[in-house]
């Protein structure tokens, strides 16, 4: 048991330091994927790298890193979970010694996608207020006041919202569920996704298994985890959209709000059209490559087991 108990904890290890170093890197990318994500017809911005530009040159090097100090801090139980319940369904669900069931590899995935999102859905309901209030302040005319959900009192339009300030606001006014506002849009993209990329990362890996090591190198795990985050992040990118809009509390100006996942997909679909659901595909699928590459290679070198041998 002591054994089983010590795997488990060098799993959240592993996850958690993944998800520290792959934030830190990508961070910037998907700050420009919510901002682009969230632009209504008129645009502010003409793709990444011109909204990464503008970013820079309005709020300074650190505005680029708008929301990461949420996300640094859930990342580490957020992708611990994720990558941790993938592995007890795994071995759940295929404990009679098969290796390769699709249908189970899939259910294992689905599984570990409804756990993450204990954490993901307030930990982005959170991070997008804070990566879009930029582009709010670069928009020649913002919302008002009374559009503004997580103002508070006679603050200034223009002052920086915090976490801990927007958090506090949703508890006070709305309960738990304030947090949890979009957790429907939220299993939506996180289970389709865990169900395309788990088994197809178990499977790009497994051609590069090496006997005599017992596992695939860290740069083939990399490149598996890189090319399986990368194609599906860009499948669920439409989901991924209707999320982010979903999410975003504080709108701009002639911007729509959305009463459910049905709506949001309607008034995309009418007033934007089908482009509009691959908004910000290319930025994803940039976020998620190297992010689940550095998890998975973190992962498969077993950095969490080598910090455990180190207080035995």
């Amino acid at each position: 048991m002591a054994k089983q108990d010590l795997s488990v904890t060098a799993k959240l290890i592993n996850g958690g330091v993944a998800g520290l170093v792959g934030v830190t890197c990508v961070f910037p990318i998907d700050l420009a994927k919510t901002r682009l994500q969230n632009q209504h017809g008129k645009d502010i911005y003409k793709g990444m790298i011109d909204c990464l530009m503008k970013t820079a040159r309005v709020e300074g090097f650190l505005g680029m890193y708008r929301g990461a100090a949420v996300n640094l801090t859930l990342v580490t139980p957020e992708k611990a979970i994720k990558l941790a319940a993938n592995d007890f369904f795994r071995q759940l669900l295929m404990e009679d010694g098969m290796q390769r069931d699709l249908k189970m590899e899939m259910l294992a995935g689905c599984g570990a996608g409804m756990c993450q999102v204990v954490v993901t859905c307030p930990m982005e309901m959170l991070k997008i207020q804070l990566q879009d209030a930029g582009r709010l302040g670069e928009a020649s005319a913002s919302a008002p006041a009374s559009c503004r959900p997580h103002s508070v009192g006679s603050a200034p339009a223009h002052k920086r919202p915090s976490a801990t300030l927007i958090a506090w606001e949703l508890l006070r006014t709305q309960g738990l569920a304030g947090l949890y506002k979009g957790l429907g849009a939220t299993l939506l993209r996180d289970i389709p996704f865990s169900i395309v990329y788990f088994p197809l990362f178990a499977n790009l890996n497994n051609l590069g298994f090496n006997e005599l090591a017992g596992k695939a190198s860290f740069a083939h795990s990399f490149m598996s985890g890189c090319a399986a985050g990368s194609i599906a992040a860009v499948t669920v990118t439409p989901l991924d959209v209707l999320k982010t809009r979903i999410q975003t509390l504080r709108k701009g100006l002639g911007e729509d709000s959305y009463s459910g996942i049905r709506d949001c997909a309607r008034k995309l679909w009418i007033q934007e059209g089908l482009s509009a659901f691959m908004k910000g595909a290319g930025c994803r699928a940039l976020v998620i490559a190297p992010l689940f590459g550095i998890a998975q290679g973190v992962y498969f070198l077993g950095i969490g087991e080598r910090i455990l041998k180190c207080f035995e």
